[in-house]
């Protein structure tokens, strides 16, 4: 920022201060359980209609499994304990990621669109996804496991902010 009050108006990266909703565990439990069940089962029945390779398609199968089931068991506590998400006057905060944390900031000056998403595993657990659209190169901002009708409030405070900020989003 230039000018005399370029300080003032800084957008500094530090840790965004709300969690995402408590059912969003079960979502990604959900995610994780069918990314695991689909391979097992292909792997499963291969390897009981292919004799010569019944031994390695069904000891893939368990390895798919084991890993599959660990991962549905610890990942998405880890997750809930690292995700987070802010929205200030100036801008919105994620904080993603578990051994690779991303951290971004976007100014409302440079957001052009707000959508909401709610697919299927998401509408089941009353949860949607905001994304943020904006003038970056890096792409959109998500912030996932937001309780639906918190994520309609989110979109539409988003949207009277970046209509009320001046700047071209550019």
């Amino acid at each position: 920022m230039r000018g005399e009050n370029a300080g003032e108006n800084a957008v500094r990266l530090r840790p965004p201060a709300n969690a995402v909703d408590g059912r969003a565990v079960g979502w990604w439990r959900a995610h994780l359980l069918l990314a695991t069940v689909v391979p097992v089962a292909v792997l499963a029945v291969l390897g009981l209609l292919i004799e010569p390779a019944r031994s390695w398609l069904l000891g893939a199968a368990a390895a798919v499994a084991v890993l599959g089931l660990a991962a549905t068991a610890l990942l998405p506590a880890w997750w809930f304990r690292v995700h987070r998400w802010e929205v200030t006057e100036d801008a919105v905060y994620v904080r993603t990621g578990a051994l690779w944390q991303e951290w971004r900031i976007a100014p409302m000056s440079r957001i052009q669109t707000v959508d909401t998403v709610r697919g299927p595993l998401e509408q089941t657990f009353r949860l949607a996804t905001v994304t943020v659209t904006t003038a970056s190169a890096k792409g959109a901002l998500r912030i996932e496991g937001l309780d639906h009708e918190l994520a309609a409030e989110l979109a539409e405070r988003l949207t009277a902010i970046t209509r009320a900020t001046p700047g071209d989003a550019t």
